[in-house]
């Protein structure tokens, strides 16, 4: 990927060819034509007509095309799925801020639906893979095949892309296959590559995991190790449509209407959201705010701790959640047309972060206590006003 030197700053920046990228400083930096190198520094550069994602000039400008950018996402995927809006919006701030999600729900509740509308509506390839008891390793990371050339008799190995290779990858009934292979997407999720035969393979950029795993039937299941379970950004618990949303899903599938989807988002779109939401900027009480939900998970990290975590919790959330707490609220500040991130958005984001990394003990599972009640609790006993105390 080509080195771009910003004149602004002197930032090097890595552009991907004909796309931009954003400074730290603020100005776009154009990777246009196949020259790698740091000479001639990048200026910020006028889009021509008809292009998707135009030169922005100034961060407030950025905030509002990356609005308008999710609405129009938004309301495209409307056409196929009714309701579930705060699903859609949590798995839009989990993309835009380079996670992976989790989608736990009953059958039928159009999880797989969704993520492939949501590729659907990005110029962006999309792979399915429905996970079996006897699924391998390779039949997601790919395998090295002996291949001859007929031409000079040569024997050679080529290396054959599993289905890994996408920017959307639908990792369906994930709990269905053994430990071996989801341990498999560990380090394509963490490292975006793949290592077949001590050769790496780089992973397309953007790149997404978003999994299904059914809560109610556990026969013949592997549950997933925590350890994988927090590679995850969002665990999204995917609910019962209500009467009237229950009415129109019945109504629009009976039917012989078959909506078509405008694409209208970009790999390059993606990325450069992507980069603006990394740039937008926290103060410092707001990260010690989304520091609390996590450290008080902890029921042996301090006299703090509260009561119910320490009756109810057997392990808390670890660093990553913090660092999932405050990228998910920059998301969701941006996505709400927002150049700084409040404590509300900690809050909003706290329950798909935290609910799969709070592991409760059973004294909690014989009181009917789930993550999110200890989730709730806290955003309850956390003060928003820096001035006041915890409890």
């Amino acid at each position: 990927m080509p080195s771009v030197q910003c004149r602004n700053c002197g930032l090097v920046v890595q552009v991907p060819p004909g796309g931009r990228r954003l400074c730290g400083c603020g100005a776009w930096l154009s990777g246009e034509g196949d020259t790698v190198g740091l000479a001639p520094a990048a200026e910020p550069v006028l889009a021509g007509a008809g292009e998707s994602w135009p030169k922005i000039e100034g961060d407030l400008s950025a905030i509002e095309r990356l609005n308008s950018g999710y609405k129009r996402l938004i309301r495209e995927m409307s056409k196929v799925i009714v309701g579930q809006q705060q699903v859609l919006e949590e798995l839009l701030i989990a993309i835009f801020a380079r996670g992976h999600c989790l989608l736990v729900g009953v059958p039928g509740l159009a999880k797989t639906l969704m993520i492939r509308t949501l590729a659907d509506s990005m110029t962006l390839s999309f792979n399915r893979v429905q996970f079996t008891p006897d699924l391998m390793p390779s039949d997601i990371t790919g395998t090295e095949l002996l291949q001859e050339d007929k031409a000079t008799g040569q024997r050679m190995f080529k290396f054959l892309h599993g289905p890994i290779f996408a920017n959307v990858v639908l990792a369906d009934e994930i709990n269905r296959t053994p430990p071996k292979t989801q341990a498999a997407l560990l380090e394509a999720m963490q490292e975006r590559q793949v290592t077949i035969g001590g050769n790496r393979h780089r992973l397309p950029d953007p790149f997404f995991v978003l999994a299904t795993q059914n809560p109610i039937e556990q026969e013949g299941t592997y549950p997933l190790p925590e350890a994988q379970q927090d590679r995850f950004m969002f665990n999204i618990q995917v609910n019962y449509p209500d009467e009237d949303e229950e009415f129109k899903i019945v109504e629009q599938t009976t039917s012989t209407h078959t909506p078509q989807l405008d694409r209208v988002l970009s790999a390059t779109d993606i990325q450069e959201m992507q980069d603006i939401v990394r740039n937008v900027p926290v103060a410092p009480y707001v990260i010690r705010y989304a520091m609390k939900f996590t450290r008080l998970t902890r029921k042996n990290a301090g006299v703090d701790v509260p009561q119910f975590v320490k009756d109810y919790v057997t392990w808390g959330a670890g660093p990553r959640a913090s660092q999932y707490l405050v990228l998910g609220a920059k998301a969701r500040a941006v996505l709400h047309g927002r150049y700084y991130v409040s404590t509300e958005d900690i809050r909003a984001v706290a329950a798909p972060v935290l609910r799969h990394r709070i592991i409760t003990n059973f004294n909690a599972e014989a009181e009917g206590i789930k993550p999110d009640d200890i989730v709730k609790r806290l955003a309850d006993l956390i003060p928003r006003d820096p001035a006041e105390k915890v409890g």
